[in-house]
This record gives C-alpha cells, structure tokens and sequence, in this order.
C-alpha cells in the first residue's frame, strides 16, 4: 500500500488513490497524483499534500486545447476530401 501525504484540511494520514473524476476522467487522476482524504473526503496531491485545483484547471485547458485541434483537424480534412471529390 502506498503511503499518501497527510490531508492539507483535517492533516489525517489515511488517503486512498482516486481512479476516476469529471474533470480527468482515468488519465487526470494518475497525472496529478489526486487521493481522496478517508477522513473529511477532500481531493489533493498525494504526493505533496497540496490542493490539485490549479494542476485540474491546467490539466482541463490543455486537454480542451487538445480536443479542439483534433476537431479542427478533422474539419479540415473533411473539407478537403470534399474539395478534392468535387462536390
């Protein structure tokens, strides 16, 4: 088992390994280290024992920046198979 960073709200040394959320899905999670406290439940780095909020508003615009380049990369490639048929 692991060993956690106490809780930055309530300091207790019980945490357990988050694997899913809305903001990062399965990837997010792994990526910033995010536990959940088994005390008062608040979400932080488990590694450093401090708030995962600016790393979740990083990780949310990197990933929307990342989803919009993929739309837009299909959008283009769209058009042009429709320039290149002739349509």
């Amino acid at each position: 088992m692991e060993t956690y960073a106490p809780c930055p709200q309530c300091n207790a040394a019980a945490a357990q390994k988050v694997n899913f959320t809305w903001w990062g899905g399965v990837l997010g999670p792994r990526v910033l280290k995010h536990v959940k406290c088994g005390s008062c439940g608040k979400g932080y780095n488990g590694k450093t024992g401090r708030d995962n909020t600016n790393g979740i508003i990083i990780y949310s615009v990197v990933a929307g920046v990342i989803a919009l380049g993929l739309v837009v990369v299909m959008f283009a490639a769209a058009v042009m198979v429709i320039f290149v048929s002739g349509r």
